[in-house]
């Protein structure tokens, strides 16, 4: 019925008995106007988490390269970190 309504058809079960169909008016109901705001607001959560998803990655590499640096430099030249070589005379 609301897609007769639509088209600007007036269905006859809406039309009251004894009055004339030409002098009846049909009053469209529009619905309000859709809110974004939670639709904005789950925008800027998730951006906001991605952001801090981020930041938390980055701060754990920097401690851990800080880590690494140190355990490097606290550590006597050429322990763990030199492979040794042998070399075998030819026959």
């Amino acid at each position: 019925m609301s897609a007769q309504l639509r088209a600007g058809h007036i269905p006859a079960d809406m039309i009251p008995p004894g009055v004339d169909p030409r002098t009846v008016v049909i009053v469209h109901h529009t619905p309000a106007p859709r809110s974004y705001t939670g639709p904005i607001v789950l925008t800027v959560v998730v951006a906001a988490g991605a952001v801090g998803v981020v930041m938390t990655l980055c701060l754990l590499m920097q401690i851990t390269a800080q880590t690494a640096a140190a355990v490097a430099a606290a550590a006597p030249a050429g322990v763990g970190l030199s492979i040794p070589l042998t070399r075998r005379k030819g026959k």
